[in-house]
């Protein structure tokens, strides 16, 4: 049976660990411990920012993600980014992310100010893109660019 709660700060290490995984998987990067724990925390004192939520499968954790928030002038609501999703590879073709997927659409209808969910995928990363597909997400026009400015 899939559970999915919200966060709390226990959680911190296997959070950090799951987007340790998934940098690993997906972009081989390494993210230091020094780095990724406080980033992790950072968040959990800025709830202002978003909120992680857990899932998992008959009492252990299988996986999570994190929701930030972006303000959309052109249609005065909130867009729900969906971000650091990870599900443990023993865990993987359960239903763990629908899971998460519908408790975020839960929240965003009982809050009542979303307008949407928006999330970014590896080009690479196909069997994510149908899984995104399947639950009513498109791909949009747009392309991302970004700059850094500090170091990670």
């Amino acid at each position: 049976m899939i559970t999915i709660r919200p966060a709390v700060e226990t959680d911190i290490p296997a959070i950090a660990a799951f987007n340790q995984a998934m940098a690993i998987e997906t972009e081989n990067k390494i993210l230091p411990d020094s780095v990724i724990l406080p980033g992790v925390k950072g968040l959990f004192a800025r709830p202002q920012f978003g909120f992680y939520l857990m899932a998992e499968v008959d009492g252990a954790v299988a996986g999570g993600l994190m929701i930030t928030y972006e303000w959309s002038d052109w249609r005065n609501g909130v867009f729900f980014w969906i971000q650091s999703v990870y599900v443990k590879p023993e865990f993987r073709g359960q239903g763990v992310y629908p899971a998460l997927y519908g408790e975020v659409k839960r929240i965003a209808q009982e809050r009542g100010d979303c307008c949407g969910f928006r999330l970014y995928v590896e080009q690479e990363n196909s069997r994510a893109q149908a899984v995104y597909r399947r639950l009513g997400m498109q791909e949009t026009h747009y392309l991302m660019y970004e700059e850094v400015i500090a170091s990670s």
